[in-house]
């Protein structure tokens, strides 16, 4: 039933692309609002950036407010010119009102990061316009070298801030453990991707141990895998083989694909189950082995169905660690202190006290990252701009039967989490494709 009415879709009413307007190194700005027949815009919780991308049919551009075209012979690309680092204004609005959960249009500044494709003829050019947020290249300008102590969330904040300059709003789970370092003239996305993998919520310390370092469209985003599963689902999705839609729900599910299910061979590789962890202690020179597994953490961290992925695997196969990881403890590097007085006195009065509990947070996180992207299910729906990465959706999906049925499959109906998304619009439709992924089966 479900492949056969895929083909019925109708077309999908298009949005609007409100503004395009690009203004060059020199301060020069044209309207190329007219030229662009296609974007795609871009967010993901395993991106630092958001992105997006442009097809323009160069025939010209026109100053803004203003309709006088301006001539160029190399168009716009010679115009400005369009070499790298010409800032854009886009704004583009689906085909939905604007609602109380949140705002149908995509207003944001980003910059030309390269141009491709490029195919002149004597009547019209048409290229790609590869854009990034402006914090994604001045990544690259930019180090993280002073050392830092206290809570990591605290520090992911001030180096956004102090180091990265970025004027955008962090948005931070705040985090228990606390962690000094040194910055070592890293980029800040590395280091701030590196100190998620170490923080761990402060209401949950020993079993939610998993951070994510992403942006989208408002803000930088540093947050708990505990605290995203959390969330109430934002919207209600529902596919019906049609375009028709049923009641409680806020939008058809246009088309989906199942990317990925369990993969057993892979999970018990990435030990996503049970591992194994040697702490190596250079202070005493002892060792301690910490077995971790994946019933451990059963009921105390959140999950977004009710079916542990982990309970339905064959316990032949999960009743012993399939990775083994080692690790030398910082015992007596780095102490807290701000100056060398106040770290002497720190080492005397705890000595032994390694710098970072990792026994308390690696295993676990690397069990967690594993266990988010369990399921990987694709779906594509009619243009909803307001939907974000890092936000929980609610979809349903028809149990598979011989012949028409309306009955919904109860293991794969639930809440997903917004992995990847990306909004495009055309000029005959407006889409919003969707990464979901979830660690376990059925609804809550």
């Amino acid at each position: 039933m479900l492949e056969a009415k895929r083909g019925q879709i109708s077309p999908l009413q298009s949005g609007n692309i409100v503004k395009c307007i690009i203004t060059g190194n020199t301060g020069k700005s044209i309207d190329i609002t007219a030229g662009v027949v296609d974007v795609s815009y871009y967010e993901s919780i395993l991106s630092n950036t958001v992105t997006a991308t442009l097809t323009i049919v160069d025939t010209g551009a026109v100053k803004p407010g203003s309709n006088k075209k301006i001539e160029s012979p190399g168009g716009i690309l010679d115009l400005l010119p369009v070499r790298g680092g010409e800032r854009v204004d886009l704004e583009i609005e689906d085909a939905t009102p604007e609602s109380d959960s949140g705002s149908s249009t995509i207003k944001v500044e980003l910059y030309v990061n390269r141009v491709r494709n490029a195919s002149p003829d004597s009547l019209k050019n048409i290229y790609f316009l590869d854009l990034c947020s402006v914090e994604s290249l001045s990544n690259e300008l930019s180090r993280v070298v002073k050392r830092y102590q206290g809570k990591i969330s605290t520090n992911v904040s001030n180096i956004v801030k102090d180091v990265l300059k970025s004027e955008k709003p962090v948005n931070i789970d705040p985090t228990a453990l606390d962690y000094n370092f040194y910055g070592n003239s890293r980029k800040p996305f590395y280091v701030c991707t590196w100190l998620a993998s170490k923080a761990v919520p402060d209401v949950s310390v020993g079993n939610a141990a998993g951070y994510l370092f992403y942006q989208d469209r408002d803000s930088f985003n540093f947050r708990s895998v505990d605290k995203l599963l959390e969330q109430s689902a934002s919207k209600r999705m529902i596919y019906t083989g049609s375009v028709g839609l049923k009641d409680g729900y806020d939008a058809p599910i246009y088309d989906y694909d199942i990317e990925r299910d369990i993969d057993l061979h892979q999970n018990l590789s990435l030990g996503t189950y049970r591992n194994r962890s040697t702490y190596y202690d250079p202070f005493s020179f002892n060792y301690n082995v910490i077995d971790y597994g994946s019933t451990q953490q059963k009921g105390k961290v959140k999950t977004a169905g009710r079916f542990y992925s982990a309970d339905l695997v064959n316990d032949d196969f999960t009743s012993g660690p399939s990775r083994l990881m080692t690790s030398v403890m910082d015992i007596g590097y780095n102490p807290p202190g701000d100056t060398p007085e106040e770290q002497l006195k720190y080492v005397k009065d705890n000595p032994g006290q390694s710098n970072f509990d990792a026994n308390r947070s690696m295993v676990q996180s690397i069990m967690r990252y594993n266990q988010l992207f369990t399921i990987i299910t694709n779906i594509t729906i009619p243009g909803m701009f307001e939907i974000r990465a890092g936000q929980m959706i609610y979809c349903a999906f028809p149990e598979q039967k011989a012949g028409d049925t309306d009955e919904i499959n109860k293991k794969t109906e639930g809440k997903y989490l917004v992995a990847h998304v990306c909004h495009k619009l055309t000029a005959d439709n407006t889409i919003t494709s969707l990464g979901l992924v979830r660690d376990s089966y059925g609804k809550e």
